[in-house]
């Protein structure tokens, strides 16, 4: 299962729901909606700053975190980006491809 980073700034509306409900029922959230798609939540963490949270997160594939993300992100709630993260292995891996590859005007 690969790995996912979420990271996520709260809109005016979505501020006033984590001070009216606190972070205990946010990382409930969090985690209900990723476990509804198979997933696994390792973390989330809060910030403040230009970034509100992240959230760490184990999905089966690459549909089950776009379902995920599509559903928390159409709240209205929040804004939120999705990093894929890889393993050593999987840069490993990449590592022994050999693309072809011709860059602009070569």
């Amino acid at each position: 299962m690969a790995k996912y980073l979420f990271i996520g700034s709260y809109t005016a509306e979505g501020a006033k729901g984590v001070l009216k409900d606190g972070g205990s029922r946010r990382r409930q959230a969090a985690t209900e909606v990723v476990e509804s798609t198979g997933g696994t939540l390792h973390d989330i963490f809060w910030a403040f700053g230009s970034d509100d949270f992240y959230v760490i997160a184990e999905f089966p594939d690459h549909a089950a975190a776009a379902a995920a993300s599509l559903k928390v992100g159409s709240s209205g709630a929040i804004s939120l980006r999705t990093v894929v993260t890889m393993s050593a292995e999987d840069l490993d891996a990449a590592a022994k491809l050999s693309p072809t590859y011709t860059p602009p005007g070569g």
